[in-house]
């Protein structure tokens, strides 16, 4: 019997990649000499220690886009192919953006807690169309948020490490500028240095007390101190957030305010979009172990 590759899987072994997976490949759970492939997801660490510690390791498969868990320049050098999962993900991410930005104005969460049990005076909410969105990032999924929040009739404008002649939206210099001329901000831009804690105490201030904050990128990005002092001093009105700094760990401040809406960091998580970048991370994998090219190449 021909023994299949053997791939180290990070992901929840019950998960759909999880299963996939399995189901094609021999797994094992921790690091052994003989695994040629390792899986994980957006939130895997994959340092250069675990690299150096996998001798025959070629390709290192992310199930999902975010990828700052793994120690590039390490793969880069030891010549480990990285792929992860782009556009499949993309209508899911900018889907919950937008029932998040809906959810935070008009008090859907607090509502239904309401009615549960029993209240039916409830404060008012605020309006959700023509207001101006603000997006931090305009990569894929940037693009469709902003492609979403357009039709309720306000303005779009957004900041990104360069100006996009293709988007009929308007660029502005910074988060600063996007935070003073936006009513909602909306992150999505990638996690890396530059981003680390790019929403601090004076971004919040700039989006002021009838701005709302959206975080579908990820926790990192935001300084959650910085933020929860901002929600309950009423220095911005809202906030809807499906990712956190340290996952699954969410500040206990945020769990009390109604003004606050919370997702476990499950943009993605449709049963058709999880199929689809299960598929795709099985494709690099057959890819990779048959020696073709790589789907979706990242490096």
């Amino acid at each position: 019997m021909t023994q299949r590759p053997l791939v180290l899987l990070l992901a929840d072994p019950e998960s759909t990649v999880g299963r996939m997976v399995s189901d094609r490949f021999d797994v094992v759970r921790e690091p052994q000499a003989d695994v040629r492939a390792v899986v994980g997801t957006g939130m895997s660490r994959i340092p250069a220690a675990l690299i150096e510690a996998l001798p025959k390791l070629g390709l290192i498969a992310i199930n999902g886009v975010g990828y700052d868990g793994v120690d590039l320049g390490a793969a880069r050098t030891r010549g480990v192919a990285v792929t992860t999962t782009p556009d499949v993900l993309t209508d899911d991410v900018a889907d919950q953006a937008i029932a998040l930005m809906l959810a935070a104005q008009r008090r859907i969460a607090a509502n239904d807690r309401a009615v549960r049990d029993g209240r039916w005076s409830v404060p008012l909410a605020r309006r959700a169309s023509g207001r101006t969105v603000g997006i931090f990032g305009l990569g894929r999924i940037g693009r469709a948020i902003a492609a979403r929040a357009a039709p309720f009739g306000g303005k779009v404008i957004y900041a990104s490490r360069r100006v996009h002649d293709d988007v009929p939206w308007r660029h502005v210099a910074d988060i600063a500028a996007l935070a003073t001329a936006s009513d909602v901000l909306i992150l999505a831009a990638a996690a890396t240095g530059e981003t680390e804690r790019v929403v601090d105490a004076g971004v919040l201030r700039a989006l002021g007390s009838g701005g709302v904050l959206v975080n579908v990128a990820r926790g990192s990005l935001v300084d959650e101190a910085a933020l929860v002092d901002a929600l309950r001093d009423g220095t911005i009105a809202g906030a809807g957030l499906d990712v956190f700094a340290e996952e699954p760990h969410v500040p206990e401040a945020l769990l009390g305010m109604d003004q606050v809406v919370l997702a476990p960091h499950q943009a993605s998580a449709t049963v058709e979009t999880r199929a689809a970048m299960a598929g795709l991370v099985v494709d690099n994998l057959e890819a990779f172990f048959a020696g073709r090219p790589l789907v979706t190449p990242l490096v």
